[in-house]
């Protein structure tokens, strides 16, 4: 569960002061008796858990099969912790190391110049090129840990925001361990499993570079290589944006019972109190949201055929080129360490112009250094990525 804003505004649902302000009432059940999600667990009775019946066999002497190898264990065992447990050493087959030509174990490690490559081949199809998001595919890089306070629904304020939060690797994801394995056990969609260890370490290394992601207070440039050694020294910006804690690796079964002791506590995410019947007092038709604006004699009007609103003027910043900026380019244009003039920068913005608008035009067109055609968008017209140019410019001044 993430900490949201309306801690200050809520006050009587204690969000992120779940443990400090557990009462008495709350632990009167024996934990014995509370599931993990903070429900009653109840005796099993003439073969049956409430209304269902149960399956009474015996199964302790089950021997069909083989027991796995080790090899075989360690080849299914991928599973990555945030304490850097499971992370591979070395490329492995089947279980086992893969030998370099001296006959030495292959350690695993990956550059973010091949991760570059890696993602261009076999991810920038659906996730778009630098992270930046494909066609029904999640938007890998930017956005920031301030924006998930950006709650869309929250009634503690008289105007709710517009948007809600941007969740991407760098914003929101708390452990790189988590990335790490996902990718290694995943991707590519289309044929999952089938990136080397190197490979992995080298995807994660350029996702947490588009990221802005630093370790030990460097960027990570072209040349930087990721491996088992130097993972545990990433820290991503939201490590600590989670609660209960559930990472507990001294103790695994302490993140259970931080889990029950949460749902344990009503007052971690109401009001104090559990309801199960006639829990609105009050007529529940004054609860319903209506427009205050009666729309009926409106609703079945024909269709307007007017074409009366006034031109845009050639030196107007156009709105269209904000709107392509903010959803495609603001990830690489928006953070310094992509390489790319950043909006408001007027030295850098200055010196792109000394080429002259023409070639500022036709190198979003065409491309530039690493950036794609059009920036990976080849949906949007040309004239909109004129207009995208000109807004850019524009804040830039």
């Amino acid at each position: 569960m993430y900490k949201l804003e309306n801690i200050k505004n809520h006050k009587n649902t204690l969000l992120g002061f779940a443990f400090a302000m557990l009462t008495a009432s709350s632990l009167a059940f024996a934990k014995s008796d509370i599931a993990v999600d903070g429900g009653k667990i109840y005796p099993t009775k003439d073969g049956k858990y409430t209304l269902y019946h149960q399956n009474s066999q015996d199964i302790k002497n089950f021997d069909f099969g083989r027991k796995a190898t080790k090899d075989e264990i360690k080849a299914w065992n991928v599973d990555v912790m945030p304490d850097g447990t499971g992370l591979p050493k070395y490329d492995t087959k089947s279980g086992k190391p893969v030998l370099d030509e001296d006959g030495n174990p292959k350690v695993a490690q990956g550059s973010v110049e091949w991760g570059e490559e890696v993602y261009d081949d076999k991810c920038a199809s659906c996730h778009g090129e630098f992270g930046a998001g494909g066609k029904g595919y999640p938007t890998l890089a930017g956005g920031s840990k301030d924006s998930l306070k950006l709650q869309r629904l929250n009634p503690a304020h008289m105007n709710p925001n517009p948007q809600g939060p941007f969740k991407t690797i760098g914003s929101y994801w708390p452990y790189a361990s988590t990335l790490f394995w996902y990718v290694q056990d995943s991707m590519p969609y289309t044929n999952p499993k089938s990136l080397s260890n190197s490979e992995t370490y080298a995807l994660v290394a350029y996702l947490l570079s588009v990221n802005g992601i630093k370790i030990d207070g460097k960027e990570l440039d072209y040349e930087f290589v990721l491996n088992k050694d130097n993972f545990s020294k990433i820290k991503m910006p939201n490590e600590d944006g989670f609660y209960p804690k559930v990472d507990t690796p001294k103790n695994p079964k302490q993140g259970v019972e931080n889990m029950r002791e949460f749902f344990i506590n009503a007052k971690a995410y109401g009001l104090g109190k559990r309801c199960m019947s006639d829990c609105i007092k009050e007529d529940v038709s004054n609860l319903v949201m209506k427009v205050k604006n009666d729309l009926s004699q409106d609703a079945n009007q024909v269709l307007s055929t007017k074409r009366d609103l006034p031109k845009t003027k050639d030196n107007q910043t156009s709105s269209i080129g904000k709107t392509i900026y903010e959803s495609k380019c603001a990830v690489c244009h928006g953070n310094d360490a992509i390489g790319a003039p950043v909006l408001g920068d007027k030295e850098e913005w200055e010196d792109v112009l000394q080429k002259g608008i023409k070639t500022v035009y036709n190198n979003a067109l065409n491309g530039i250094n690493a950036m794609p055609p059009k920036g990976g968008h080849m949906d949007i017209s040309d004239e909109d990525i004129k207009k995208t140019v000109d807004y850019m410019i524009e804040l830039s001044k």
